[in-house]
């Protein structure tokens, strides 16, 4: 297996190289549309051609073209013009990007589940150069044979490369990108500590639905069920929504992501929802998200100050706390200042929430995990019923909050970019599962420089202060037996050794210099 994942990770950055080289003066915030589109229509096209093989192979030729017989196994119907096929071979016309326009068009005409999902005339509106069009339709054609030398299935595989090309597009674009796509490694912490195995999954600025893809991820994972969860989510941005709607769809999943793109705020969706999990990663300090006298008395700030006008983090958390069930969790990424933060009320809106007793954990997260961003964050945990729960094995939690300071964790995978690794996660995650008291995670002990369990108390008495290093406080350095004094005499011994070879470099330095006429 390891073979196959190292040629799965090869191709997808060979197929990522050829694309991006196609790419001439598009931007690469237009440019992502068209890759992903095509990869979306190649996809849908091999199920289709699948399925339509299936039914003739069993006697069923009579019907390949009732859309029903697709519908049935999740598989969109396509006609002839909208197939891959017809396209690979119209390749190097002069109108072919006409005929991938109206290839997306009549995909989403003919699919009421693909409503407002594929971009509306994009190839033609861009101009884009036929011979490079063309070469980037070969280049996507090679998922086949890969898809066959890994052994995997081209639903996974596709869904890996439109996973990886969705990341380094958001690279590429830098601050633009946050607007679509969470880091991986982040979104997998989330899911490992809520658990979203079954229920109602809510993401309220879902961007590109990384938050619902590794929600099924981590199904996968544990021997879960994908049916046992349902997916809701909303997204401002329209040509985000569409990414998102295809995301899903080259997964085979099944979501309700609003009939259009809307402001959570003030065009909610999904306004009766009360769901099992929310994940999410909001927009960062968000300003002028309403005016002053909008939104002045919405219940979902009820009982509360009115989220400030100036940054609309607060906002943010009333609206997951208003869509969480009586048992839900939600795991959410804020900027670091929302821990702290007293500006226009927060501090005040912080207390009630704290008081309220809604705070399961605070993680701070360490700093380059985004690529968009150098605001340092953190994870939020929110959760309404923190008494004994005998059923998933939880401990009563009342009064009480866990505070976990991740900022020395990650690795750096380039020059400015770092993950959190596997090890990481599963720490992480075990620490918060052995607090809540389940026998998975074992016997929870605080960890100085790392972990805390805090009281209500003592969390009054840092003013209402989320920031985990108010609390952790620093970790213990182990002694290694040796006294001070023998550890002075051995630096001080080094230092001066530096010293001395620091002066004789210097020594060299004039000598050299004096030697090519540069003497003083």
């Amino acid at each position: 297996m390891a073979k196959a994942n190292k040629k799965e990770i090869g191709f997808e950055e060979s197929l990522w190289d050829a694309a991006n080289k196609l790419r001439g003066s598009v931007e690469s915030s237009e440019y992502k549309h068209i890759v992903l589109s095509l990869i979306f229509l190649k996809f849908v096209s091999d199920k289709f051609e699948k399925q339509r093989e299936k039914l003739i192979a069993e006697g069923m030729g009579d019907y390949v073209d009732m859309v029903e017989f697709y519908a049935k196994d999740n598989v969109f119907y396509l006609p002839e013009e909208a197939r891959w096929s017809f396209i690979q071979k119209q390749a190097k016309q002069d109108d072919i990007a006409v005929k991938i326009d109206t290839a997306l068009h009549t995909v989403e005409k003919n699919n009421a589940s693909l409503k407002g999902a594929l971009p509306d005339n994009y190839f033609s509106r861009l101009g884009l150069d036929v011979s490079k069009l063309a070469a980037l339709i070969d280049t996507i054609n090679n998922i086949d044979t890969v898809a066959n030398e890994c052994h995997m299935t081209e639903e996974d595989l596709v869904g890996r490369v439109y996973e990886y090309f969705l990341g380094k597009f958001a690279a590429n674009e830098g601050k633009g990108g946050g607007e679509f796509y969470t880091p991986k490694s982040v979104v997998s912490l989330i899911a490992e500590m809520i658990e979203p195995f079954k229920g109602k999954i809510y993401d309220p600025c879902c961007g590109s639905g990384g938050m619902f893809v590794q929600s099924l991820k981590f199904i996968d994972s544990h021997n879960g069920n994908k049916k046992d969860i349902s997916i809701y989510g909303q997204e401002y941005t329209s040509t985000t929504h569409k990414l998102a709607k295809m995301n899903l769809a080259v997964r085979g999943i099944n979501g309700n992501l609003g009939d259009v793109a809307g402001d959570s705020f003030f065009k909610d969706q999904h306004p009766d929802l009360k769901a099992d999990f929310i994940m999410a990663n909001p927009p960062f300090n968000q300003k002028q998200w309403r005016a002053d006298n909008e939104l002045v008395d919405d219940p979902r700030w009820a009982g509360f100050e009115v989220p400030p006008t100036g940054n609309a983090n607060y906002a943010w958390i009333m609206h997951m706390i208003s869509k969480l069930s009586e048992n839900g969790t939600a795991g959410f990424v804020l900027a670091n200042g929302s821990m702290s933060s007293n500006t226009g009320g927060e501090g005040t809106i912080r207390q009630k929430i704290i008081e309220n007793d809604l705070v399961d954990c605070m993680i701070a997260l360490p700093g380059q995990l985004f690529y968009t961003t150098q605001i340092p964050v953190c994870l939020w945990f929110i959760t309404k019923n923190k008494k004994e729960n005998t059923e998933l094995g939880y401990r009563d939690r009342q009064g009480e909050t866990l505070f976990i300071d991740a900022r020395e964790m990650g690795t750096m995978v380039s020059r400015v970019h770092k993950e959190l690794t596997t090890d990481d996660i599963a720490e992480i995650a075990r620490s918060y599962h052995a607090w809540r008291g389940e026998k998975k995670g074992g016997e929870y002990q605080d960890k100085a420089g790392y972990s805390k369990s805090a009281t209500l108390e003592e969390v009054k008495a840092n003013d209402f202060v989320l920031t985990p290093g108010r609390y952790v406080g620093a970790a213990e350095l182990e002694d290694d037996g040796i006294p001070f004094e023998v550890k002075m005499k051995e630096l001080s011994q080094t230092l001066y050794s530096q010293m001395e070879e620091a002066e004789a470099l210097d020594k060299a330095i004039r000598q050299n210099l004096e030697v090519l006429g540069y003497g003083r």
